[in-house]
Parts: C-alpha cells; sequence; structure tokens
C-alpha cells in the first residue's frame, strides 16, 4: 500500500496554518507579559503614592509620638487599605516594630522585609515576600518636624492580587486574538483551495517528476511545437520547432507577443488566424512543413492555442519525382497501348495486301516519335530532364495540347542539383498543362531550356485564358493556385524556395499566344559552385 502524499495545497496550509498559529500564540504571549509588567509597574506606583500620602498624614506624625500608636494607626491603616484596595498598609518604628497590620495578631511583631534604604532617607519599591506571601511594596520614612525619621510606613500589593486582575484581562486577550486565528485560517484555507484547484491537488513530488517529463519530452520529439496562450504570447517553442522556424536558439522568444517574433508568413499568418488546421502544408523558407493547429481546453475554459509542426521537405521532393516518373509511366503506357493498335492496323493492311499503305503509315508514326525523341535528346543532355520533357510531351499528347519544345532549347551540363532542375521545370509545364485544360484548340505550350548570359532560364508559356496583372505579385506565395481544390498552391511556392536557395528572379508575363509565361532565371556561376 503506497503511501499518500499531501498536495502542494494541503502542505502549504498545513504550513500557513502553523505559522499563523505560533505568531498569534507568541503574540498573545508577548501583550500578556506586557500587561504583566505594566499591571507590575502600575502596582508598585500605586503603593508608593499610598505609602508617601500616608507618611505625610498629620495623623500618623503625631500617633507616632504617642504612648500607645497602635491604638490610633491600627484603624487609620485598615480604612487607607480598604479606600485604596491594597493588601496591607503597616506602619512601623525605625526598629521594625509594627503599628498596623491586616492581621491583628502581627502588631507588635517585627516587620519582615527590607528596610535599609528607607532609614536612609529614600523611598523605594520592592518585590519582596512577606507574611501575606510574595507582593509589590514600597517603604517609605515618616518625618517629624526637625526632619528626623519617627518610623516607616509600608504599603504592598500581593502577586495573587495583581496576577487576579490581569486574568480579569484575559477574556479581552483572548477575543482579540480568536479573531485573528480565525480570520487568518480563513484566508490560509481559501489561498489554499485556490492552490488546489490551481495545481490540480498534485504534490511537490508529482509537480517535479511531470516538469522532468515535460521537459524531456517535449525538447525529444521529433515535431516541432508552438504553443500560444490566450492573449496570443508564445508560451512554449521545443527544439524542433526553433530549427523549423529558423529561431537562433539564444533568442528569448518565451512570453513574447507572436506578431514581434520573426517568423515565417505562412507560419505567423497561421497563428494570428487562430483557426484550426489539419495537416496543412506550409512553407517555412526552405522547408514545407504539415501544420496542424487547434485550439486547446480544460473543463471548458480556453487555455490558448498549440501548433505542430511536421518537416516533410525530403518527402515532397521525393513526391515530386514520383509525381513525374508516374506521368513517365502513363505516357509509355499510354504510347505501347496506341503503338499495338496502329501495329495491327499495319498488319491487317499487309494481310489485305496493301502493302504499301502499310508502309506508309509504319514510316510516317515512326518517324514522327523519332524525331521528338531526336530533338529533346539532342538538345538536352541531362537524361532525368530529357525523360522528363518526353513523359510531358507525351502526357500533353493525351490531353490534345501540343507541346512545342524551342528551336534554341540547349542544356549540356546542368549548374542545377537534378532535383530542383526537375521541380522548376515539372512543376512549370504541369501548371501550363493545367492552365490550356478545357481551352479551344489548338492548345498549345512552349518550353525553354538554356544558359543566356550566365544565367540558367527555363521558360513555359501556354495559350491559356492568362494571368490577371494584379494576381501576378501572388503567383509564387504557398497556398495560391486558380484550381480550387484543396492542397494546391505547393508547385509555383516550391519554384520560389529553389530560385531564393539559388538567389535567382522569377517572373510572370503574357506570351504570344495570349496566354501566360513563366521565366525562371539563376546564376550559372554561382549555381555550380
Amino acid at each position: 500500500m503506497t503511501r499518500r502524499q499531501w498536495s502542494i495545497a494541503g502542505q502549504l496550509f498545513a504550513l500557513q496554518a502553523m505559522v499563523v498559529t505560533l505568531l498569534v500564540l507568541a503574540g498573545a504571549a508577548g501583550a500578556f507579559w506586557l500587561a504583566r509588567s505594566d499591571a507590575r509597574q502600575a502596582a508598585q506606583e500605586e503603593v508608593l503614592a499610598v505609602a508617601q500620602t500616608v507618611a505625610r498624614s498629620p495623623d500618623v506624625r503625631a500617633a507616632l509620638t504617642t504612648a500607645d500608636p497602635a491604638s490610633i494607626l491600627q484603624p487609620y491603616a485598615e480604612s487607607t487599605r480598604l479606600a485604596t484596595g491594597t493588601d496591607f498598609v503597616v506602619v512601623m518604628a525605625p526598629d521594625r516594630t509594627r503599628f498596623s497590620h491586616p492581621t491583628r495578631e502581627l502588631i507588635g511583631q517585627p516587620f519582615v522585609g527590607e528596610i535599609g534604604p528607607a532609614l536612609a532617607g529614600r523611598p523605594f519599591t520592592i518585590t519582596n515576600v512577606g507574611t501575606l506571601g510574595e507582593s509589590v511594596r514600597a517603604v517609605v520614612p515618616v518625618y517629624d518636624d526637625q526632619r528626623h525619621i519617627v518610623g516607616l510606613v509600608s504599603v504592598g500589593i500581593t502577586t495573587r492580587a495583581i496576577n487576579r486582575k490581569l486574568l480579569g484581562q484575559l477574556p479581552v486577550l483572548l477575543g482579540v486574538a480568536a479573531p485573528a486565528l480565525a480570520l487568518a485560517a480563513t484566508g490560509s484555507w481559501l489561498l489554499s483551495r485556490r492552490l488546489r484547484r490551481q495545481t490540480h491537488g498534485l504534490g511537490p513530488a508529482q509537480m517535479t517528476r511531470m516538469y522532468e517529463y515535460y521537459d524531456a519530452v517535449l525538447h525529444s520529439v521529433r515535431e516541432g511545437l508552438v504553443v500560444l496562450t490566450t492573449d496570443r504570447r508564445v508560451a512554449l517553442v521545443n527544439d524542433e520547432g526553433r530549427r523549423l522556424l529558423g529561431l537562433d536558439a539564444d533568442v528569448p522568444v518565451t512570453d513574447q507577443p507572436v506578431a514581434g517574433i520573426d517568423l515565417p508568413p505562412a507560419v505567423a499568418e497561421l497563428l494570428s488566424s487562430q483557426r484550426d488546421a489539419r495537416d496543412e502544408p506550409i512553407l517555412a523558407g526552405d522547408r514545407v512543413l504539415v501544420a496542424n493547429q487547434r485550439t486547446t481546453r480544460f473543463e471548458g475554459a480556453v487555455l490558448g492555442t498549440v501548433l505542430t509542426l511536421r518537416d516533410q521537405t525530403e518527402l515532397r521532393t521525393l513526391a515530386s519525382e514520383l509525381d513525374s516518373v508516374r506521368a513517365l509511366t502513363e505516357a509509355l503506357q499510354a504510347q505501347t497501348h496506341e503503338s499495338a493498335n496502329r501495329l495491327h492496323t499495319v498488319l491487317t493492311l499487309v494481310e489485305l495486301g496493301r502493302t504499301e499503305e502499310a508502309v506508309r503509315l509504319g514510316t510516317r508514326d515512326l518517324a514522327l516519335a523519332q524525331q521528338l525523341t531526336d530533338r529533346v535528346v539532342g538538345a538536352v543532355t541531362e537524361p532525368a530532364l530529357a525523360a522528363l520533357l518526353l513523359g510531358k510531351s507525351a502526357q500533353a499528347g493525351e490531353r490534345g495540347v501540343d507541346l512545342v519544345i524551342e528551336p534554341d532549347c540547349r542544356l549540356d551540363d546542368s549548374p542545377l542539383p537534378t532535383g530542383d532542375l526537375l521541380t522548376v521545370v515539372g512543376n512549370l509545364v504541369d501548371n501550363a498543362l493545367e492552365a490550356v485544360a478545357g481551352t479551344p484548340a489548338p492548345r498549345r505550350v512552349r518550353v525553354f531550356v538554356g544558359e543566356v548570359d550566365d544565367e540558367l532560364v527555363v521558360r513555359v508559356a501556354d495559350s491559356g485564358p492568362g494571368l490577371a496583372p494584379e494576381r501576378v505579385a501572388d503567383a509564387f506565395r504557398r497556398g495560391w493556385s486558380t484550381k480550387k481544390s484543396t492542397g494546391r498552391g505547393l508547385g509555383l511556392a516550391l519554384i520560389g524556395q529553389v530560385v531564393r536557395r539559388h538567389g535567382g528572379s522569377s517572373e510572370v508575363g503574357r506570351s504570344a499566344d495570349g496566354g501566360s509565361v513563366f521565366t525562371v532565371r539563376l546564376p550559372v556561376v554561382g549555381a555550380r559552385r
């Protein structure tokens, strides 16, 4: 059976309750000690004042000179004691003989206690133990007319009487301490309740373990993670997120407004929109990312926004190359089917004895196919690009589009990596084929690839409807497309990545056929380096 751990809120409440209780008790004890000290001080002042008053009384001085002072001084002392609330008023001779005392049997007996300073002419107060127990007493000399000491007066209040008065004030002290303790306990309980709600009743060990797991997991996952608060501030960006977004590891972004961070435009737009996104492709510099964004809630309350990013740059590149290969395969399949049909036609003509017509038909088709192949292979020595153009030619033929390789097209040695070259040419041709689809015949796409003035120029023109001038600026932006299907708009954006990576340029204009012409220029020297 596991030992139950206290939550942080429970420990805080217990600690606060203990501290508050100790403080209140210490305060009450301090107040009691101060009250006790004040009570003793007040008792000393009171007994001294009463003793001085009795010592200055003419009746007391006169009685001390009579033959029987006790008969006069005892009633006077008792009336004074009762009137002042003291415990004893003793008038004595300089030799300590008592002339008055609350206990009559002690009259005539020696006084118990210190009287030396009073015999020297100095009134004083002292706490001493006498016949009535411990008491606070004052001893004052009595002078005659010649300033001779003829007697002493001692007035005292017992410690028991002082404590009784002090205990009478204890209810008031407790009446102040109890509400203070209750108020502090209530405040501690409310604070612990709020803390328990915010920490979900977790204990310190659980919180520590959760933070360690949280930190280790978030910084080790291979997905970029961006967490925003409800006021659009960055709560967290993990290591992979910084890498994918191009954020410097030394630049603090936590608790910064998302609008004040240098993020890729597509990512900044997605975060600012606060919309939910599911497997949405976006561009971040030279990377193709798949973004998922959603608003997080806990018990119905909105906590913020979570954006996850996966790098699919290489996957997209491979998919683009696979599409090209698939298109080439489909074109070859179509050509195989068409060639089989024509072969059957030639064989049938031979069987019918129409040999000359069979030879003319076979020779014409072979010459057209060989002419296109010779032209492409003769102009482009890059095997992958030549295969791509042949495949696109076959694909265009299936769609009823005339794909024309410009006469001055020439590329002996590609200064670009093969993948980048195929990305530029393949996407431009695909977009051109899409542009002329559904337009009236003749439908034509013209392709030029070659080096012009130390630049690699790729130019693709179509006879489609063309591009409106106000939309030219958006052509190479991610997500822009003339098609309405979801997931479109990455082709030109990928071309834009290649252009930026190699320090080139791109432009969109009008072709001679009235359609659009896309031109990409890449520095040959920089690309070869």
